[in-house]
């Protein structure tokens, strides 16, 4: 029996990187507490501990695809029968929940917070039907027309097509017969040389007009394909908008993005593919098989039908074998970008702690294992590549003999041999683009599988079906929390029955130590997430009952972390309220104190504020999100440490500003610095997720044995 202390030594001696400790110790040493004293024994190197016969180990080098996170543990080896032993077994030891339709992981802080579908969960035939429904919009009338237009440019080019080695076939024929005076039309045999060059040209024009026919298609179908992409991509993007916040919190932006891109690229791909290559290669093929057996019989059908089921065999198990090797590929490339865009965001954080090496050193691990399945990846292909060849150089060769001989026996002439040749060689050119087009199809289908996938994800926050407006007027807008309770990780509240008004056009303040939930009470009465238990009202109705647009629009907010786009600060000032001009940008700006800093920049309010905001201070950035709040103009106003950036100076003009736009609103100030909430009409002192005190500041200050007052103290000694 091996003590906790023990165990938790050992935790300890392996890193986790991005999470507390604490967070991801508790919830297993609770586990272990509660389960009839397990035996557990400790291994060298990775293994970690044993478990009721299951060993868990800290395994970085390989990842299985469902979790896909290298920060959690493995289940590498576990001989439980139970399924609901393993649940519970995954849930609170590896962080990782599975059941038929989802995985969820447990998240340090957050709890079970990432949702991911099951590669089975959107099929082929449930992606192709979606991605076809764009192509044939019921509201776009231009949209089939040319949808038509390009299929009866498709039926034109194929029967063209198939015509060219008939032609080339007569004309041969006929040239095979006569020599001399080409063009001289004075005799019969001269007549007949001359229809044969006719042939030729005939045989030429047949090409041309086939390409023809398959580019005015392609221009054609372009639009139809382009507006596809166009509508999905938005429909993607609007969703992804509406996902609640546990998702965003725990999807890596960088390798949504690439989700995304190669799910738009895959849409084109397919659409083009399957319209215009597949059903096209079949009816060719067909057409061809059918024409040499009507026209020389069984074992020219045979050996065309036999190349087409060897050639097709062979391309569908290599490239089931390469599809594997490709999303390998994939994600090894997404790892390396996604760890690059990590690595740049944080460029300062870098720089702060002389890592450029590290980071250097990580990425290029990651670049080598990347490399490592490009090589895999191309060689396989030249392995595919040479096998189709080799059955087609067979076939080829085997069909040519059968011509040969016909010709030696006087059933066949030269221009037979010639359209064989010609048939079998236009059909190599499909089957290779199928090939091609079997490869690329299946990945992009995987491609699209991830996207559409993101489609099916429903928000745990969302409007009710009876939902109606919250119409409000800034001196009407009364908020209560009931008995609310809130909690990330199960069994770790952050709210443990908060009570507490707000009354209209008040300012009231909640204080109080780190880790008190605090901001969570701001995310709860945006519902970015909803609680457990109790209530929010506003007005006397559940915010739940309200609109969540309207919600929203009816609450302005200066955050504690303010980052900006990467554009131009009257943008990032006019984001507050994008139906404002120019003149209620600088208005707001000057309230906020910034408008004469912003005329010092050479461009003024044109100055692109870098990424994120990374060319402005801290406290032009907390500016700007306070030029935000006051010109959205909401009747509720929430600080969540509004001046936590700014100078003692800028911080006095600030809360000067603040006083005039919160006048006669309904303001909810979060404070740190207990000097910028003296004058608030009540303050709320929070600790363990409940309210422990009340009262205005004189009331709090002197009250005897007061948390305020202890945190009043602090901070004056600190300030000294």
């Amino acid at each position: 029996m091996i003590q906790l202390t023990r165990l938790s030594k050992t935790l300890r001696n392996h890193h986790f990187h991005h999470h507390s400790f604490n967070a991801f110790q508790s919830p297993i040493i609770r586990y272990l507490n509660v389960i009839s004293k397990p035996q557990l024994k400790l291994f060298e190197n990775r293994t970690l501990f044993r478990f009721r016969n299951v060993e868990f180990t800290r395994k970085t080098d390989y990842f299985p695809s469902r979790f896909q996170n290298r920060y959690f543990y493995l289940f590498k080896q576990a001989k439980l029968t139970s399924r609901n032993s393993q649940t519970v077994l995954l849930t609170r030891l590896l962080g990782v929940y599975e059941d038929n339709h989802q995985i969820r992981r447990w998240h340090p802080g957050h709890g079970f917070t990432e949702t991911q579908f099951k590669n089975g969960d959107v099929g082929a035939l449930q992606i192709i039907k979606q991605m076809l429904s764009y192509t044939w919009p019921k509201d776009r009338p231009e949209i089939r027309k040319r949808v038509l237009i390009a299929l009866g440019l498709l039926v034109a080019a194929k029967s063209v097509n198939i015509s060219v080695p008939f032609v080339f076939k007569h004309g041969i024929d006929h040239l095979n017969k006569h020599t001399g005076e080409m063009l001289a039309l004075t005799d019969p045999t001269n007549t007949v040389m001359t229809v044969g060059i006719s042939l030729m040209i005939a045989y030429g024009i047949a090409r041309a007009g086939a390409s023809f026919f398959n580019e005015a298609r392609n221009a054609i179908f372009a639009k139809v394909a382009h507006d596809s992409i166009q509508r999905v991509a938005n429909e993607v993007f609007t969703h992804l908008h509406q996902m609640d916040l546990f998702f965003h919190l725990n999807r890596n932006t960088g390798a949504l993005s690439k989700t995304i891109d190669r799910g738009t690229r895959g849409i084109n791909f397919v659409l083009s593919a399957l319209i215009f290559n597949v059903l096209p290669t079949f009816l060719e093929v067909s057409l061809v098989s059918s024409l040499l057996y009507y026209r020389f019989g069984m074992e020219y059908a045979a050996v065309t039908l036999g190349c087409i089921a060897s050639y097709s065999a062979f391309t569908l198990v290599i490239t089931q074998w390469r599809t594997k090797i490709r999303i390998q590929m994939n994600k090894t490339e997404n790892e390396a970008g996604s760890r690059a865009i990590d690595s740049l965001i944080n460029y300062e954080t870098v720089k702060y702690f002389n890592n450029e090496k590290y980071e250097s050193n990580e990425y290029q691990k990651l670049m080598e294992k990347f490399t490592d399945s490009s090589i895999k990846t191309t060689t396989s292909l030249a392995f595919l590549n040479f096998g189709q060849n080799a059955i087609f150089s067979v076939s080829l060769a085997a069909i040519m003999i059968l011509a040969t001989k016909g010709i030696v026996a006087g059933t066949m002439t030269v221009g037979d041999l010639v359209m064989v040749n010609g048939l079998l060689f236009q059909l190599s050119l499909p089957l290779n683009f199928l090939g091609s087009v079997y490869r690329e199809i299946r990945q992009s289908l995987i491609d699209m599988q991830a996207m559409f996938s993101l489609l099916r994800l429903e928000s745990k926050v969302k409007n009710k079906p009876n939902c109606f407006p919250l119409i409000i007027s800034s001196e009407n807008a009364h908020i209560k929390f009931n008995d609310v309770h809130f909690e990330y990780v199960p069994n770790s509240p952050i709210l443990n029955g908060l009570n507490f008004e707000v009354p209209n056009g008040k300012k009231i303040a909640l204080v109080g130590g780190s880790g008190s939930g605090k901001s969570t009470i701001i995310r709860l009465l945006y519902r970015f997430f909803d609680p457990q238990k109790g209530a929010i009202y506003i007005n006397g109705k559940d915010i739940r009952d309200y609109d969540l647009d309207t919600l929203r629009k009816a609450i302005s907010i200066v955050p504690q972390d303010t980052v900006l786009f990467n554009n131009s600060i009257a943008f990032n000032i006019n984001y507050g309220n994008l139906e404002c001009d120019m003149n209620d940008v600088i208005k707001a700006a000057k309230m906020s104190y910034l408008h004469d800093s912003i005329m010092k920049w050479n461009d003024s309010y044109e100055t692109n504020v870098g990424e994120r905001g990374l060319k402005l201070s801290g406290g032009e950035k907390q500016r700007v999100a306070i030029a935000r709040a006051i010109l959205k103009n909401s009747p509720i106003l929430v600080f969540d440490e509004a001046t936590s950036s700014l100078d003692s100076i800028t911080e006095q003009n600030i809360m000067n500003a603040i006083k005039i736009a919160a006048e006669n609103r309904t303001s909810l100030f979060i404070a740190h610095r207990l000097s910028t909430v003296v004058d608030a009409d009540q303050i709320f002192v929070m600790q363990d997720g409940r309210i422990v005190e009340s009262g205005d500041h004189l009331s709090l200050v002197v009250k005897p044995g007061s948390l305020y007052a202890s945190l009043w103290d602090k901070q004056h000694q600190i300030d000294r």
